[in-house]
């Protein structure tokens, strides 16, 4: 565990404690960039669908990169918006720790990061490590090895991070998440391309249901994985 990120790991929070760790950590760990190179990669996603057999590269791909995202991203972000700390992301910095399926347990950073000071003056500064570091040449990467659409990768992503915020706003109703909203309803970056985070989320009547539903603007593939059906807030007409 980080120290500095102690407070976060408290309630239904806690299981993120050894997520994010330093090199120290005992648990073997292996470079990002290596990951990401076509044989090491493949031998991972195929160790992975062994649980899944006969089943679409790209659904494996999928529904692997949503472990490897509700790893990384609610640690991180609830760091910088809750204790406005900032974290080392680039690929070339990090370490994931896999398990013998072959799915993220966490990674290992090559220091603790600090303390925004001063504080973001935006959402875009606030999160530019995150997704210019890591999430755009990790989903570049993926989507090139695999033949996955980067849509669902960044949809992917999306997804936990809205719902992060959500968890966040119930659990401390006196956060500021300005930032965290304020990015998912961007359309486009400061420098004026799309914003692949832009709001992954939609929440649409269902006729018969009081409450409003839920629903990814992208379909995640997942049902392309054998023994996996549509998740529960998919777009799709046919789920």
């Amino acid at each position: 565990m980080i120290p500095a990120l102690a407070p976060l790991f408290i309630a239904d929070f806690s299981h993120y404690r050894d997520v994010l760790v330093l090199e120290g950590d005992p648990r073997p760990g292996m470079p990002l960039r290596t990951l990401l190179t076509p044989e090491v990669f493949t031998s991972v996603l195929h160790r992975f669908g062994q649980q899944y057999p006969d089943s679409d590269r790209r659904g494996l791909a999928s529904v692997w990169s949503k472990y490897y995202f509700i790893k990384l991203i609610p640690p991180v972000v609830a760091a910088s918006l809750i204790l406005e700390h900032r974290l080392p992301l680039r690929l070339e910095q990090l370490q994931v720790m896999l398990d013998d399926q072959g799915m993220p347990l966490g990674f290992k950073l090559p220091d603790p990061g600090q303390r925004w000071a001063p504080a973001p003056r935006d959402a875009f500064q606030r999160f530019e490590g995150l997704i210019e570091d890591h999430l755009h040449p990790f989903i570049d990467a993926v989507a090139t090895l695999t033949r996955l659409s980067p849509n669902v990768l960044w949809s992917n992503a999306g997804n936990y991070l809205e719902w992060l915020l959500g968890a966040l706003i119930g659990a401390m109703p006196q956060a500021d998440l300005s930032h965290g909203h304020g990015l998912l309803n961007a359309p486009t970056l400061q420098d004026g391309r799309r914003n692949r985070l832009y709001q992954p989320v939609r929440y649409v009547r269902v006729a018969g249901h009081a409450e409003l539903k839920r629903q990814r603007r992208v379909c995640c593939v997942r049902y392309r994985v054998n023994g996996l059906a549509y998740c529960e807030n998919c777009p799709s007409p046919s789920a």
